[in-house]
């Protein structure tokens, strides 16, 4: 057989089988087996579809297109079964118009630096899913990225801002402020009243949110 032919033959042989194998995993109660992770706190009662939307094209065509690339005959990327999520897919669900960090924000030019080094324009940065927590972003110091040189006129605190960034105890800033703002929380203006790294910690990876209520509920959009 020409190789010519060999590498037709395969390429349909995997097409094949890769079909019928994606039906099988999509199948009713089979999400379990191809889900990457649990779902992240809060998101337990969601299913796939919530959250992903089904890729352009048929399975075959998928396929073929994949295997094709696999094979070098293809350059362009291609998504099996479902399109990747996206931080509009996330927003969909969880928009806040007071959002005190809108992942928008982080497209101006003045964050060039830190979206290459975190990717706060990108939900899936801090709350990667399918990792059963809430926070999955691994530097719990990333708020010195954009903070760097802050300091108040009048500082309400006992220990000022300007000290402690310069003294890069980016580990208390959380206790004292939620991020989203979903909260209602009023900073206190002692540093020891602050939220302890503990209960946050434990907050990030699932547990009970430590900031007190009420909450600023997100708006859950059909």
């Amino acid at each position: 057989m020409k190789p010519q032919r060999r590498r037709r033959l395969g390429v349909a042989l995997g097409a094949v089988a890769g079909l019928a194998l994606v039906t099988w995993l999509r199948a009713d109660g089979q999400a379990q087996l191809h889900a990457p992770g649990p779902m992240n706190a809060r998101h337990d009662d969601l299913d796939c579809e919530s959250c992903h939307v089904e890729a352009d094209g048929t399975l075959r065509q998928q396929l073929q297109t994949a295997a094709k690339g696999t094979l070098g005959f293809a350059t362009a990327d291609v998504d099996l079964g479902y399109r990747a999520v996206t931080s509009e897919r996330c927003v969909a669900c969880h928009d806040r118009p007071d959002d005190r960090h809108p992942i928008g924000r982080f497209l101006e030019p003045r964050f060039t630096e830190a979206r290459a080094t975190l990717g706060p324009e990108r939900c899936g940065s801090c709350h990667r899913e399918h990792s059963g927590t809430r926070i999955t972003v691994g530097d719990s110091t990333f708020c010195r990225h954009c903070h760097a040189t802050v300091a108040l006129a009048n500082d309400p605190v006992d220990v000022s801002h300007r000290q402690l960034a310069e003294q890069q105890r980016w580990d208390t800033c959380l206790g004292c402020h939620d991020y989203h703002g979903n909260h209602a929380l009023h900073p206190p203006q002692r540093l020891s009243l602050a939220i302890g790294l503990d209960r946050l910690r434990a907050y990030f990876e699932g547990g009970e949110s430590p900031y007190p209520a009420p909450v600023r509920r997100a708006t859950v959009l059909p």
